[in-house]
């Protein structure tokens, strides 16, 4: 991983319920950077780098993709919670000596970090949130154009181990499909990420981990979810909601109404990409992160 972080190192910690591998570079106030779905860290090679001037940065695989371990799903799929998830990075973090730290989150990454924002608010000094909205609100308002455009929320929840073995069955072909789909074709990703996409999406333990991580989000995190609204429980840290405005979450949801529903003190806006920003616009996503972490 050289080649795309230059000048980081590799490390693998060891948390409760995980080993995480991380990339760490740079100097200054840490930053913690979590990737999406069925990516893995390989996808801020783009931004990170630059945000390593004024950052220490850390971009880890969550537990479950990329080079981080894959721990059985365990009973309601609470292993692949995004609670058990965050809690990872957590102590990720607290091993590298950052009991408080800035937050970066895409995809995935951003429903874990959202979850660490609630579970751990005095962790987070603020918090970025890339094309998505809230997993209870998304699920909520689910219709049939949603459903369509996400098919994939539907289909990774079904019980183990039938996507498993469909995707499988061809994963560099789902892989691909995945990602140009929603990216506006492969052209868009450097070959060199691409790659490791591939490397560690088509090995049947990430297929099936990443299986879980969806079935959580339809179940034991909704359940989380739904204690936090009963109890006023809310993204108390200054949040940043970015999102690709020839994407899904631009064309059915209101981002800033959403997380303004679930968080205090909420800004952002669209910017002229699909899903995957950090990748497709990396200047503009790099000009709006580092505006907002450095206030």
């Amino acid at each position: 991983m050289s080649e795309l972080f230059p000048g980081f190192q590799t490390r693998d910690i060891a948390t409760t319920g995980a080993t995480i591998r991380c990339e760490i570079g740079g100097s200054g106030p840490p930053l913690l950077m979590l990737h999406g779905y069925p990516q893995t860290h390989a996808m801020w090679h783009a931004v990170a780098p630059r945000l390593a001037e004024s950052f220490t940065v850390v971009c880890s695989d969550l537990r479950g993709y990329g080079d981080s371990s894959k721990p059985e799903g365990g009973g309601n799929h609470a292993n692949y919670s995004k609670r058990a998830m965050a809690a990872d990075q957590v102590e990720a973090m607290r091993a590298l000596g950052f009991s408080r730290f800035w937050l970066v989150g895409h995809d995935r990454g951003a429903r874990v970090s959202h979850r660490l924002c609630v579970d751990h608010p005095d962790a987070v000094e603020r918090v970025a949130l890339l094309d998505i909205s809230p997993t209870r609100i998304m699920y909520g308002l689910s219709n049939k154009a949603f459903a369509t455009a996400y098919y994939h929320w539907f289909f990774l929840i079904q019980p183990s181990d039938f996507p498993e073995r469909l995707i499988g069955a061809d994963p560099k072909h789902y892989l691909h499909r995945m990602l140009g789909r929603l990216g506006g074709g492969l052209e868009r990703f450097d070959p060199r990420a691409l790659a490791e996409y591939e490397r560690c999406f088509c090995k049947p333990e990430t297929i099936h981990a990443t299986c879980e991580d969806y079935r959580a989000a339809a179940s034991i995190d909704l359940e989380h979810d739904d204690a936090d609204v009963a109890a006023g429980r809310k993204v108390t840290c200054p949040l940043l909601a970015l999102w690709g405005e020839k994407g899904v979450v631009h064309r059915y949801f209101e981002p800033l109404r959403d997380w303004g529903s679930v968080a205090v003190d909420v800004r952002g806006r669209a910017l002229p990409s699909g899903h995957y920003l950090a990748e497709e616009v990396p200047d503009l996503t790099f000009a709006e992160l580092a505006a907002f972490l450095r206030e």
